[in-house]
């Protein structure tokens, strides 16, 4: 099942990287630029074709592409050879305006972004079911003993209803968690149900260092109601709709109930369940994992509703939107990056985004395959967006790095000097290449924790 993860995320992660090579193909040839090879992957070329002037490759490696122009490399022999700028060739690199090589290289994560738009569109447009958690919340605090939370702070209690977060309805959990996780340390102003009354409270969301992303203390209300067995569960004679009394003897009002019994380890636990409307009893043996998860085999239902199909002027409106959020939500995320955050688990390298975009699609085909569709096109949408971002940073090498030599250049009306930009590329040889390792490092982190 790995192999088959790897293997989806690889054909998945190969789209987004077409999509971004494709801009600059595309704005290339537009802008007057010659390319002289296409390839989706890198190392040497598996599969290749000469159609006119370009050849297409498929790469040893399929994670990863490029685009390679004729004269981009020509600064380096201009460097060797002690010029004080590269010889403007008419159809190369540097032998066309800083303008159109800003285009050239904005095309790119443009491309990304028109991909995401499009994905998110027709998944609007196609209507899905989507499940999702109450937004009644349960503290924290009453699960993990004395520790305080801002929950606790803010004066909520298990059992209120977050209906609204600065103004904004928030009828799901999904609702509350981005809003939440999106803002560390910021006030928001929440709007609580609480036994039919309707009370205004404050909460300040802390900084969780291992994610980068904001939490209060609360988890989210589950009735609980068994909706799939496995293993133990199985074992025990527990089956789909019952609903779990009591465990050892104490009162399972929620689902998140089960998990402070099961913080002492356990090794059985006497269940008082309702089946039909009778109570029974069982035995259920825990299964523990090396580092001392539980595993009872049992899922609990989650609340289903119907996003209807939109007309397809709608879809797009929505499709923009969504991106466009995803974007502002994604740029507020590089600024904790400088916040003391733990980068090993908050930065993804190829290898961890690789396998979460094959779990996604894996888990997606488990239930049907267009529901493996689905799963898999959001992610990737979600992905596209951040490798735009990441490659419009003003970085060496980078698209965004490019940008700004460009810019320098059109702006001082004055040709870089190979120079500089030799010693601009070198910079940032070292810091992507010291950026790889790090992520690669976490990445095997994530993945023998997994």
């Amino acid at each position: 099942m790995f192999i088959v993860k790897i293997i989806l995320g690889l054909i998945g992660l190969g789209v987004v990287v077409f999509v971004h090579e494709l801009g600059h193909f595309l704005a290339a040839r537009l802008v007057g630029i010659e390319v002289e090879a296409f390839s989706i992957g890198w190392g040497k070329p598996i599969l290749k074709k000469k159609v006119g002037a370009v050849e297409y490759r498929l790469g040893m490696f399929p994670l990863g592409g490029y685009c390679k122009m004729r004269g981009e490399n020509e600064f380096q022999e201009a460097w060797e050879n002690r010029k004080n700028a590269v010889d403007p060739v008419p159809g190369t690199y540097f032998g066309v305006s800083p303008f159109r090589r800003i285009i050239m290289a904005f095309a790119g994560p443009f491309f990304n972004l028109i991909f995401a738009v499009l994905v998110l569109s027709i998944y609007w447009g196609t209507g899905f079911e989507v499940k999702d958690l109450d937004n009644r919340i349960i503290l924290a605090s009453e699960i993990a003993g004395d520790e305080q939370y801002p929950a606790d702070e803010a004066g909520l209690k298990t059992g209120d209803r977050i209906i609204g977060i600065n103004g904004k309805k928030t009828p799901y959990y999904r609702d509350i968690s981005e809003n939440i996780a999106t803002n560390p340390e910021k006030n928001l102003a929440l709007s609580v149900e609480r036994d039919g009354s309707l009370l205004d409270l404050e909460v300040r969301p802390s900084l969780d260092k291992s994610t980068g992303a904001g939490k209060i203390g609360v988890y989210f209300w589950t009735d609980p109601v068994i909706s799939t067995v496995s293993g133990p569960a199985v074992a025990a004679g527990l089956a789909e709709g019952d609903r779990i009394i009591r465990v050892n003897g104490e009162e399972i009002p929620h689902s998140v109930g089960m998990m402070k019994i099961l913080e002492e380890s356990p090794r059985e636990l006497t269940v008082e369940y309702e089946r039909n409307g009778s109570v029974a009893q069982t035995l259920l043996i825990p299964i523990y994992t090396e580092n001392g998860e539980a595993d009872v085999g049992i899922g609990y239902g989650m609340m289903e509703y119907q996003n209807p199909a939109l007309n397809p002027f709608a879809a797009l409106a929505k499709g923009t939107e969504e991106t466009w959020k995803t974007f502002v939500m994604s740029v507020r995320s590089l600024a904790l990056l400088f916040r003391g955050i733990d980068l090993t688990q908050a930065v993804s390298g190829p290898v961890r985004i690789t396998y979460m975009a094959g779990d996604i699609a894996a888990s997606g085909f488990g239930q049907s395959f267009v529901t493996g569709i689905r799963s898999m096109a959001y992610f990737l949408s979600l992905i596209s967006i951040s490798l735009c971002i990441m490659n419009l940073l003003p970085l060496p090498i980078l698209d965004g790095g490019m940008i700004l030599l460009f810019l320098i250049e059109w702006i001082f009306r004055k040709p870089l000097n190979p120079r500089a930009i030799n010693a601009f590329q070198m910079v940032g040889v070292v810091l992507i290449f010291g950026l790889m390792i790090f992520a690669v490092f976490g990445d095997v982190l994530y993945l023998i924790r997994r």
